[in-house]
């Protein structure tokens, strides 16, 4: 076999193995191309997002660390310091879900012990195919995904597993699930998306960072032994999901909790040593990605020996030790003569700890056994020489949105009378209610463990955000993740817009002020022009709502080839963000709070309603035309909201707050009345056609106020322009609409049920 065709079974472009023959100045060997393969993989060099992700705003007045290390970090308030990524695992868990997911769990959980943080909450943004079977589509490509099973069916055992996976690794280690979002749609029946979030805190003075530095410093392994699973996962998703996926089990890496609760503490411990220069978890790549990049920040070099790392599986090939992604596994940086320090609290916990190989004035990665040289690559080739493909995004006018309905808009889609005299709404909100994608998720959270550490104030299914103290502190920190890949799919510059507004939304609905943003880029094969466009007008989109709102990125993942020979996944960013609440007595709950209460509709009145749940509940169409959202408005709305809220020293006015997103009005209603059962009498005479109930157009958030309070809020609102109009009142235990009413407790049980597996 040539060496450019054992490149390309590498998964390596000609292209790719002629600009290495230059960079090495001769031919690489079996070796070197697998740490090529590794580091030039789509997942890890970003080769072709990086030109579209420098759109993004990454500075603020609270970034302390931006993109470009494991994980963003925000300054708080009395030196705390918040950290956070977001992480896809999509391939894996879509091969092996339960393995899949939990060491997604693991690998996020790490990018935040890398800089020295204790991972106090976790939250995972979940697709998957519908659940409801239908019949397979027949043709070519077309046999079911293993024998017997239908879509449905696929997507049910997708779905436990990547639960399973995720409460199995989180409750072992101890770190809370407290949040994120779940979505059903056809479009990721052979691709289901898992990303994960972490959050940890630190004091500022406790910051580390991935980097390598000083002649003779020791590089030492520690955690988990190294074994043979998860070699080339990174390469395995960086391609697209064809074929029997029986065959990328041994791409899959297995996880063990319990060694990652121990290293948890021994690293923290370790950081506490002055000797500690920098440290890496091993990720995507393991040995062939992390030592490169340390070394790369500290523009050095590292050598190691291949001999002195401990393995868990006999007669190991250094080619399987140094591609191995085995999980709990990290690397350290120290000062040369302190080693002993480490190894002994490591090992004390329990661990393997060894000096595996030591910082070297040479800018190469230096791999050795027993004393020989067996490859050698400049660091900076690894880190940066990846040639970005030549492919350019077409334009806009090239490539118009994907539309359901020959690119319909709602008029031409709905009929013009009321719902009443359709469905009854009565009978269509339970319908919507017990849709899998908005109905309740407590299935699923209520197999995650949400309060371990006790920092949990409001965890999953209370509320738009979860809400964690910080012991000892008046601030509260605000944390949500979610996105909607259905709105990217029709138009994806208004898709990422809102992506980015419907996480401050969130925020802002227990009275956070939002103030950076992690990511997740969640595409297909990005060969495909169309794809690449919208990866494109996505990010732009992203970009410019961020900049409206003044919001760093710090952090985030991009994962593509998400697709298989059937189908591709819809566009879907995933934005996690993190919001200050200044003061955690002044949160504010969702739902109804009292009897007589003032219910509000705050934000933009009308408009259209492309991309509606309702739409695809009701007449089977992903379509219609997105109400573009403004900018300016969303902008005041944020500054009425904090106010609301009692930013700025001042008495909060809100009894109550929730965001209007899926299912529209209706939906924001009956959700707001599950807390306590509550209900409201509702004037909303020219709301109740179709479009006004069940309409997803942005900015509105449905808030309630004290009778006393109705003078000030008007006030509040008049003074920033910002509409509103009065929906009604918080009464009883029914919602009652133009003479009709239905109990809360019957549209409770229609939600409840909606994932009954």
């Amino acid at each position: 076999m040539t060496k450019l065709a054992l490149a390309q079974r590498h998964g390596l472009s000609a292209r790719e193995f002629q600009t290495i023959c230059e960079l090495l100045g001769r031919e690489p060997n079996e070796l070197e191309l697998g740490l090529f393969s590794l580091n030039w993989s789509e997942h890890c060099s970003y080769k072709s997002s990086k030109r579209f992700l420098k759109l993004l705003p990454t500075t603020g007045k609270r970034v302390l660390q931006g993109p470009g290390e494991n994980a963003g970090v925000l300054e708080l308030e009395n030196n705390w310091c918040v950290v956070f990524k977001v992480e896809s695992h999509n391939h894996p868990s879509a091969v092996e879900p339960f393995n899949g997911a939990a060491t997604g769990v693991g690998g996020i959980i790490r990018d935040i012990l890398s800089m020295g943080a204790r991972p106090i909450a976790l939250l995972d943004s979940l697709r998957f195919g519908d659940l409801s079977p239908f019949p397979f589509p027949k043709g070519k490509g077309s046999s079911p995904p293993s024998l017997g099973e239908g879509l449905g069916e696929r997507s049910q055992r997708l779905l436990e597993g990547v639960v399973a996976g995720i409460a199995h690794y989180g409750n072992c280690i101890g770190i809370p699930t407290v949040g994120g979002d779940i979505c059903f749609e056809e479009a990721y029946t052979d691709n289901c998306l898992v990303n994960t979030m972490c959050v940890g805190l630190l004091k500022k003075s406790e910051l580390k960072r991935a980097v390598a530095q000083g002649v003779g410093n020791r590089i030492l392994l520690v955690g988990a032994r190294t074994g043979r699973d998860g070699i080339h996962g990174a390469t395995f998703a960086s391609e697209d999901l064809l074929g029997e996926t029986e065959e990328k089990r041994p791409n899959v890496q297995v996880g063990d909790p319990f060694t990652g609760k121990l290293l948890i503490e021994a690293t923290l411990e370790a950081c506490q040593l002055s000797e500690l220069i920098g440290l890496q978890d091993l990720g995507a790549g393991g040995l062939s990605t992390a030592p490169p990049e340390m070394a790369a920040r500290g523009e050095v070099g590292m050598a190691i020996d291949i001999e002195e790392i401990p393995l868990r599986a006999e007669k190991m090939t250094p080619y399987e030790i140094l591609l191995s992604e085995s999980q709990e596994r990290m690397v350290l940086c120290v000062k040369d003569g302190s080693e002993q320090k480490f190894l002994k609290i490591y090992r004390k916990w329990g661990l393997e700890a060894d000096v595996i190989g030591e910082v070297i004035r040479e800018r190469v990665y230096r791999i050795r056994h027993e004393g020989r040289t067996i490859a050698e690559v400049p660091v900076r080739a690894l880190v940066e020489g990846v040639p970005e493909p030549r492919a350019e995004a077409p334009g806009s006018e090239d490539l118009s949105p994907l539309k359901g309905a020959e690119g319909a808009c709602l008029s031409t889609l709905l009929p013009a009378q009321p719902v009443t005299s359709v469905t009854g709404w009565r009978e269509a909100l339970k319908k919507l209610l017990h849709s899998p994608t908005i109905g309740s998720k407590r299935w699923v959270y209520e197999q995650y463990d949400h309060t371990v550490q006790t920092n949990t104030v409001i965890g999953p299914g209370a509320h738009d955000a979860a809400l964690l103290r910080v012991k000892g502190e008046r601030f509260a920190l605000a944390v949500t993740m979610g996105g909607n890949g259905r709105y990217c799919f029709l138009d994806p510059y208004e898709g990422g817009i809102r992506a980015v507004c419907e996480a401050v939304h969130n925020l802002l609905s227990v009275g956070a002020e939002p103030i950076g943003i992690t990511d997740c880029l969640n595409f297909a094969n990005p060969t495909d022009p169309e794809v690449l466009w919208s990866l494109d007008q996505t990010v732009r989109g992203m970009a410019q709502a961020a900049q409206a709102f003044e919001l760093p990125f710090v952090s985030g993942n991009v994962s593509l080839y998400n697709q298989s020979e059937r189908r591709k996944i819809y566009p879907t960013p995933i934005v996690g963000m993190i919001g200050l609440l200044t003061d955690i007595v002044h949160r504010v709950p969702m739902g109804f709070q009292r009897e007589g209460d003032l219910l509000y509709l705050i934000g933009k009145l009308s408009g259209k309603s492309g991309g509606s749940e309702y739409l695809k509940v009701f007449y089977n169409v992903i379509g219609g035309e997105l109400e573009p959202t403004d900018l300016e408005l969303e902008r005041r709305l944020l500054r009425v909201m904090l106010l609301l809220g009692g930013a700025n020293g001042r008495s909060p006015l809100l009894r109550s707050a929730h965001d209007i997103s899926e299912g529209g009005l209706l939906v924001a209603l009956a959700e707001k009345g599950f807390a306590r059962g509550l209900g409201a009498k509702l004037e909303l005479d020219d709301l109740s056609e179709e479009e006004g109930l069940f309409g997803e157009w942005p900015s509105r958030f449905i808030v309630t106020i004290p009778p006393e309070n109705k003078s000030a809020f008007q006030e509040i609102l008049n003074s920033l322009d910002v509409p509103y109009r009065f929906l009604g009142t918080v009464s009883g235990r029914q919602l009652e609409l133009n003479g009709q009413e239905i109990s809360v407790e019957e549209l409770r049980n229609a939600y409840e049920s909606a994932l009954n597996l």
